[in-house]
């Protein structure tokens, strides 16, 4: 590992031994790029970036040039030029020139492949520092509400702006590039012997984020002016949770724009367009290629494009939080040293890993409970065998695409159905809980004012019976056994692993550690959480209308395939037929039963792939997840499959 990180070093020391001298020349050239590195946080100075920039584009480019020299070998010696490459003519004076076309050719390759492999890598390197600088400043601006917040319950609970600063440092888990910021701004003071004020103006001037600016600059204000930190955090709080409900607003309304989109360009648009292209083979005046490319390409490829950009557009924290780190307990990475004591200890340390096999004979599907998506790793092999063991029956089979055809959509449910009951089933649990977590918050910081301590909090509300009472008693049962409150409750974050909780969490810790008067610093919390679940609430209940849509835009797309199969080209058929009885010398339609049974076969696979897309739209414009669309997925699937099967096919 060494000699590889030493090999690195080199091969980024020797582009600047060669050029830093002439670049630190031409240093008023590159100010952007410097900000842009600066922005990005990359750990290197200009000098030595664009240094390495036009060193390795130029070697890129001679890579590039060999590859143009055997590109150009080829086309010239082996495949051969035609007599006329192009339409220029060529007067009297200058006819020698097509003497050397060969060369002439050979030489644009070399140049255009030289120019091309060399200014793509110049462009990646000069582009780089922009759109990392950039990557930060998104996550800045998704996690600062959430942090303002915690400065504000900080705040009211008697901790000075610094302490602030460096508690917040210290969450990079839970706030991200947030935290990074405030270590920058904690560095300045701490190693380079800055005030508070210089400190807020370096990083006024390096942020990506122009929030963050706005934060900084204001506090500088409150600062310099005496006036109330906690008052000023508090409405800077409030004006991000307006901020979020008029930003939600309008996302809402771009979803639902898109989702009107989808309907038209994906259900209704392919419906048209597969109606008249039958219409037109029919007729004898068209192929199958635009049925096939609609099908099989263009409803797929377009479905996965609408999910892939509502991902990116939806605003606030995503996927699965952070681990939150937690202390070492014995018998985790901690070497024993050789004492009388060590059998006893090895002796614990086998009983407590015979009690985790007991714990994982006792519920097996644990794991995938927790991470729904260990699922694939029994039922991908479990679906691939099915498929093996299909493919070679169905060689025996006269048809072997009607005999495949079930079978492969067996093979999808065998992956997809455990993955969306162990989702469901973990969506159901971190809903319920999240659900709760306000109130859960509340009860404690009305405890806590009335003198209670956290601990007697906790262990008074043990016997409740709200919807989080098996982890509240969890909380517990890791407090009695002689764990620190704050440990017990970062394990309860850590098994939950949802952004809520990380973050109310993190927040009550803090504030433990710096006080045991907590009461208002709960009462944010809850506020914080409570918002947070109106959000997500009402974007639940406004993209119901669009889920339904989708639905209905499906069983449309169905039932008027349905009804061309078996009726409008079922009569052409019989028509065809008839027409053909009699003789009498009229042109019958090109539709036979053999194409009749082909286009039922592709309307079939239109329906699953249709039903399949949908689902996955439907589950990324309602709840945000790609796999909570799994469920809507097999419902339509299934729909599509039955009606095909029991009364097309």
């Amino acid at each position: 590992m060494a000699n590889i990180e030493s090999f690195l070093i080199k091969l980024k020391t020797i582009p600047f031994v060669l050029l830093g001298d002439r670049i630190k020349a031409r240093k008023d050239q590159f100010h952007d790029l410097r900000l842009a590195l600066r922005q990005a946080r990359i750990p290197m100075s200009y000098e030595m970036y664009i240094s390495n920039a036009v060193f390795y584009s130029v070697l890129a480019g001679l890579v590039g040039a060999i590859i143009g020299l055997m590109l150009a070998y080829f086309v010239v010696s082996v495949v051969g030029l035609p007599p006329q490459i192009t339409h220029l003519k060529f007067t009297p004076s200058t006819a020698w020139l097509i003497q050397y076309k060969e060369i002439s050719v050979a030489f644009i390759i070399v140049v255009f492949f030289t120019l091309l492999i060399g200014g793509i890598t110049n462009l990646l390197f000069i582009a780089y520092p922009s759109f990392m600088a950039g990557e930060r400043k998104g996550s800045i601006d998704k996690n600062l509400p959430y942090a303002v917040t915690f400065m504000y319950a900080l705040s009211r609970g008697g901790m000075n702006v610094i302490e602030i600063m460096r508690s917040l440092s210290k969450s990079t888990d839970t706030y991200g590039e947030v935290a990074r910021e405030m270590d920058v701004i904690v560095r300045d003071m701490d190693y380079f012997g800055n005030d508070l004020r210089t400190a807020l103006h370096n990083i006024c001037d390096i942020t990506p984020s122009e929030n963050f600016r706005d934060l900084m600059y204001n506090l500088l204000t409150v600062i310099d002016s005496g006036g109330n930190i906690p008052t000023y955090f508090r409405d800077k709080s409030e004006q991000y949770i307006n901020r979020a409900k008029a930003e939600q607003k309008g996302f809402l309304e771009t979803l639902g724009l898109i989702a009107e989109s989808y309907v038209t360009a994906f259900v209704a648009g392919p419906l048209f367009i597969i109606i008249l292209g039958v219409m037109m083979s029919v007729m004898g005046s068209g192929s199958q290629v635009m049925i096939y490319a609609i099908i099989y390409a263009v409803i797929p490829i377009g479905s996965m494009m609408f999910v892939v950009m509502v991902s990116i557009i939806t605003p606030g924290a995503t996927g699965e939080a952070p681990l939150l780190p937690t202390q070492k307990y014995v018998g985790e990475t901690i070497t024993v040293p050789e004492t009388e004591e060590k059998t006893t200890f090895l002796k614990f340390v086998k009983s407590r890993d015979s009690i985790k096999i007991r714990e994982m004979l006792r519920d097996p599907f644990k794991p995938m409970k927790e991470k729904p998506e260990y699922s694939l790793v029994i039922t991908m092999p479990i679906a691939l065998i099915y498929l093996l063991i299909s493919i070679f029956s169905a060689m025996k089979s006269p048809n072997f695409i009607d005999f495949i055809d079930d079978r492969v959509v067996f093979t999808a449910f065998i992956v997809i159905i455990p993955l969306m009951l162990f989702h469901e089933y973990k969506k159901g649990k971190e809903d319920r809980i999240q659900s709760q977590i306000p109130d859960f918050l509340k009860k404690l910081a009305s405890t806590n004012e009335t003198g209670m301590t956290l601990r007697d909090s906790i262990k008074l509300m043990t016997r409740s019976d709200s919807g989080m009472s098996t982890e509240i008693k969890k909380i517990w049962n890791d407090i009695e056994w002689g764990l620190a409150i704050n440990e017990a409750l970062i394990r309860f974050a850590n098994r939950v692993r949802t952004h809520i909780v990380s973050r109310s969490v993190t927040l009550l810790t803090k504030a433990n550690e710096s006080s045991g008067d907590i009461g208002e610093v709960l009462n944010v919390a809850a506020r914080d959480a409570a918002a947070e679940q109106e959000l997500r609430a009402e974007r639940r209940i406004n993209m119901f209308i669009y889920v339904v849509i989708i639905y209905i835009s499906f069983l449309v797309f169905i039932g008027i395939i349905y009804i061309i199969s078996t009726t409008f080209l079922a009569e052409m058929v019989k028509a065809g037929e008839k027409v053909s009885g009699t003789g009498s010398g009229a042109v019958p339609l090109s539709l036979s039963r053999e194409k009749l049974e082909m286009y039922n076969r592709i309307f079939f696979h239109g329906a699953l792939i249709q039903g399949f897309s949908s689902g996955l739209i439907a589950g990324v414009m309602g709840e945000g997840s790609v796999l909570s669309g799994l469920k809507h997925s097999v419902i339509m699937v299934t729909i599509g499959y039955l009606l095909f099967t029991m009364f097309v096919l």
